[in-house]
């Protein structure tokens, strides 16, 4: 990165009709404070947000994805979490 070059943040917005953040997108800001206030400016232009994480990207680690099947095997050997062994009565529309 160069001197001139402002960091990359991920920017994460709680809807008014959500529980959890959910990522929307990055943006380059030279602090935290920055970060929030154009991620504002960007993403929530209509008031849809109530809440707004910003998280330095060099600070994100993620898995992978050629990895998964060896990430993922210790759950998908326990094959009892998996919901096919009970029985959904009739009733019940959405599950």
């Amino acid at each position: 990165m160069s001197n001139k070059e402002w960091p990359l943040w991920e920017v994460f917005i709680r809807s008014k009709q959500g529980l959890n953040h959910k990522h929307v997108g990055s943006l380059r800001a030279a602090d935290e404070e920055m970060a929030i206030d154009n991620a504002r400016d960007v993403y929530t232009r209509r008031s849809e947000g109530i809440s707004i994480w910003v998280v330095l990207s060099s600070n994100v680690f993620a898995s992978d994805p050629s990895e998964a099947p060896e990430l993922y095997e210790p759950s998908d050997s326990k094959i009892y979490r998996h919901p096919t062994f009970y029985d959904v009565p009739d009733e019940i529309q959405h599950m």
